[in-house]
């Protein structure tokens, strides 16, 4: 539990994929650089701020990043070493405080309340983690130190790139007035331009927009969550260890009609990642939620709850694919962006009960013939990935369908249960 002062950090590490490619080549150091895509095609994963100064950014078409700046060097990415220097990172941190909560490959929440008699005031604490992390792992890293954890990671976004910035009790609302709506968490481009729209461009204007008017714009939750964070208003507490309440994944694509191929490979894919990581973690859920975001930005869910908990990959294939057909039907004509999947009402499952054979079988059912065939499938399958890599077997859909524009790889360091 953090204490009255500004005892949360928030530590990020910058351009991350782009400063590991860097550090691994030298000559890469000053340049602009992009990791993925290519200047005939592909999706640019990461840029490095020499990139970004030209406007290129994560997610972009590689051939309009190389008109953005035709200096623009494209590499591979390096996936192990994001992983293994993320990790010597995080060591880092946790030599400061056990209090870490690490939110993805590169960026982690600290309470140092219990470590200020030791090391000093958070701001020496904030600049000797950049130091070591500097010294010891060579990385650039940005770390910001408030009262709240949403607004240490505002403050490390405004200390980016390579920077520290500790916003003092007292000095919230002078910090955090003048600042772009799009800092706070959870503000992407839709909800930034309706609010725009409103007349809202930073965060003192929208504390001072009465919550109501914001929740009739974006919704009761996320109207009322906004505003929460525009005032500071933020409980959260720094958690070292946290079970994941679903399990989930997304597939961007390109604008197109729904063709029933098309998506049952996408669908494929998805579910293959996400029941995988499922069954790694000895997890199952009963809970399945389709995304289907259509063109115009509308996004589309529909869930099935079932009696019992699910991990079989051609099971959460089935269902996504139910699903996914009941939002496109009820939107057709239409076409789509990305679907996405996820799990959750999740349950252990290292084992599975099989079923007296008194009613007719159903594979949905884990612990029926079916089910259990499909669970000793996944089993072998697993095992054979285990030893000789991911790509080694894979159902049908996932196998013939064209790679990605982001490899898996990229995306299982997005998604790595942490």
């Amino acid at each position: 539990m953090s204490g009255p002062g500004t005892t949360v950090l928030h530590a990020d590490l910058d351009a991350f994929y782009a400063s590991v490619e860097q550090l691994l080549d030298p000559a890469l150091r000053g340049r602009p650089i992009a990791v993925g895509g290519g200047p005939r095609g592909g999706v640019v994963l990461a840029a490095s701020y020499e990139a970004k100064a030209h406007g290129v950014q994560g997610g972009m078409p590689g051939w309009r990043a190389a008109r953005l700046c035709p200096e623009l060097v494209f590499v591979r990415g390096h996936f192990r070493e994001y992983q293994r220097l993320g990790d010597a990172v995080m060591a880092v941190l946790t030599d400061v405080t056990p209090t870490v909560e690490r939110i993805s490959i590169d960026e982690a929440f600290l309470d140092v309340s219990g470590a200020t008699h030791l090391f000093g005031p958070p701001a020496t604490i904030g600049a000797r983690i950049r130091e070591r992390v500097r010294a010891e792992v060579g990385l650039p890293i940005s770390v910001g130190a408030a009262r709240t954890k949403h607004l240490a990671k505002i403050a490390s976004q405004v200390a980016k790139p390579d920077g520290l910035v500790v916003v003092a009790p007292g000095a919230e609302r002078a910090f955090l007035d003048p600042l772009p709506v799009g800092l706070i968490w959870g503000v992407g481009p839709v909800n930034q331009q309706r609010l725009a729209d409103l007349g809202i461009r930073t965060i003192g204007e929208l504390a001072r927009t009465p919550s109501t008017a914001v929740e009739h714009i974006l919704g009761h939750a996320v109207g009322h969550k906004l505003s929460a964070m525009a005032q500071d208003e933020d409980p959260r507490r720094v958690v070292t260890t946290h079970r994941a309440r679903s399990v989930g994944a997304q597939s961007a694509l390109s604008r197109r009609r729904p063709e029933p191929d098309d998506v049952r490979a996408v669908l494929a894919h998805l579910s293959d990642r996400v029941s995988r990581r499922l069954r790694a973690k000895g997890r199952a859920g009963r809970t399945v939620t389709v995304a289907v975001r259509l063109a115009g930005m509308t996004r589309v869910t529909r869930s099935l709850t079932l009696p019992v908990s699910v991990a079989a990959t051609l099971t959460l294939t089935e269902i996504a694919e139910r699903l996914a057909w009941s939002a496109i039907e009820d939107a057709a004509p239409c076409e789509i962006t990305l679907l996405g999947i996820s799990v959750s009402n999740l349950s252990d499952q290292r084992a599975i009960q099989l079923e007296l054979d008194l009613e007719p079988t159903d594979p949905w059912r884990p612990g029926s013939a079916q089910g259990a065939a499909r669970s000793a499938v996944d089993a072998s399958m697993d095992a054979i990935r285990t030893r000789f890599g991911g790509d080694a077997v894979g159902y049908l859909p996932v196998v013939l369908r064209d790679g990605g524009a982001v490899p898996d790889e990229f995306r299982e360091l997005a998604e790595h249960d942490l």
